[in-house]
């Protein structure tokens, strides 16, 4: 199989944006990995580049170290799969598998022989004298996958495969995708918006926003430890609840404001020596449900949220509560760290930002977030931002609401309406300062990494 090199990639369509953005990876040989993204984050742009369907502006592609620039398509032995299947409808699913090999002037026994055995790796030796418009979807795509391996590619790339599919057979085939690319030991590069297909599938995952890398890791480490606002509020099932906070430090405690009530924290635990140098900063907390743990509603002061349940949902084997403690979300612009009328980095436009000067508890605590409207429109090639002004609350302006969501066994849920308190886990708190940039909570108190 091959090794893939992306050294420092960059796709800028004419007269359109940058797809692709100095992207730089290493994919190991026989290796997984998704690209994982919203729609417009350049994932498939990197799929075509690397299949040699379009050119880079800038950067090159390796294959095993030797420049792919020069190299057709073919001369790439890459394998590409998409999410409408691309089969031929007048042919049989027999000659729909081996038309690649048709195209290369295959012996006609060698021919029947690898489609057969493409057809047996998929399951589908039934199908061969079907047409494409008597199959259903899932099986299409298997028929797909048979024409992609009849080759013997060196590498798979997969363009959101499963798109088109209904839950229960997007299900079967990703394990049948994955154990495939496990069998054959083939290099694959698997394009998805779904975090479930990423994180069930991958041997890493890289998370893009804007044609640029934010993180590549395993499954495990992007999620459990995510390095920007970005990548935590985009992974988890739930998704996880993004609060506003603020920092303050007196002799005894630190103090979380979430808008409504406060989580008390000892100051000299080592944890939070990072936070006692953001006296006063605004912070964003990112809650994973696992992170909470429902208490007695007369639980002590500390690391503990209260509120009222506001609904339930029955999954059968659990159940998910929400919560409304009262506090500020973090808004869908600032989750993403972009700004409508701004491409500058938030370093650069905090530079400028007063301080408040507001006494912390009475003030800030009933403060909501407004979006700044007077700043230079967005340039081709930046980090964006999102500018958080804070204003106080008039009487018609109320905040949005904040749920917190936790896990509870099925046959205990709690009615709405009733109160709740909820113990956050320190250890798996995930917090981040106001350019969206992970603050770290370190059992030593080093501080950030």
């Amino acid at each position: 199989m091959v090794a893939i090199t992306l050294d420092r990639l960059t796709k800028i369509f004419d007269g359109g944006p940058m797809a692709v953005d100095d992207v730089s990876m290493e994919i190991g040989s026989g290796e997984f990995v998704a690209l994982l993204g919203p729609t417009g984050c350049g994932k498939s742009t990197i799929l075509r580049l690397v299949a040699g369907l379009e050119e880079p502006t800038s950067g090159r592609i390796l294959f095993d170290g030797e420049p792919m620039e020069n190299q057709t398509v073919r001369d790439r032995r890459v394998a590409m799969v998409f999410q409408d299947y691309a089969l031929y409808p007048y042919l049989t699913v027999a000659q729909n598998i081996g038309f690649p090999l048709r195209l290369g002037a295959e012996p006609s026994g060698a021919l029947a022989a690898r489609v057969a055995e493409a057809a047996e790796q998929l399951g589908i030796t039934h199908l061969l004298e079907r047409r494409p418009g008597n199959l259903s979807g899932g099986q299409r795509q298997r028929v797909a996958m048979a024409r992609a391996i009849v080759r013997r590619p060196q590498a798979f790339l997969l363009d959101e495969p499963l798109s088109n599919l209904d839950a229960g057979v997007r299900a079967e085939l990703r394990t049948e995708i994955t154990g495939l690319s496990r069998r054959l030991g083939v290099t694959t590069l698997y394009v998805t918006h779904d975090q479930v297909e990423a994180m069930t599938m991958a041997d890493r995952v890289a998370v893009l926003r804007r044609g640029r890398v934010q993180q590549l890791g395993t499954p495990a480490e992007v999620y459990a430890d995510p390095v920007s606002l970005f990548v935590a509020a985009f992974l988890g099932t739930p998704r996880p609840s993004l609060l506003q906070g603020a920092v303050y430090v007196d002799r005894e405690r630190v103090l979380i404001d979430v808008g409504s009530q406060l989580l008390e924290l000892p100051r000299d635990d080592p944890r939070l020596r990072t936070l006692v140098r953001r006296h006063t900063e605004r912070v964003t907390l990112a809650l994973r449900p696992e992170v909470l743990t429902p208490v007695r509603p007369g639980a002590e002061p500390g690391a503990v949220l209260r509120g009222n349940v506001r609904s339930v949902e029955h999954l059968g084997h659990e159940a998910l509560v929400y919560v409304d403690i009262g506090a500020v979300p973090t808004s869908v612009v600032e989750s993403r760290l972009e700004h409508p009328d701004t491409g500058q980095h938030l370093s650069e436009l905090l530079a400028d930002d007063p301080p408040t000067g507001h006494p912390f508890r009475h003030t800030l605590a009933r403060m909501i977030p407004h979006q700044r409207t007077d700043s230079p429109p967005a340039t081709a090639r930046t980090e964006y931002g999102f500018y958080p002004v804070y204003e106080p609350e008039s009487a018609q302006d109320q905040p949005p609401v904040a749920d917190l969501v936790v896990r509870v066994p099925a046959l205990t849920p709690p009615r709405p309406g009733a109160p709740m308190a909820l113990a956050v886990d320190l250890d798996r708190l995930l917090l981040f300062d106001r350019a969206g940039d992970r603050i770290r909570l370190d059992p030593s108190g080093a501080g950030p990494a």
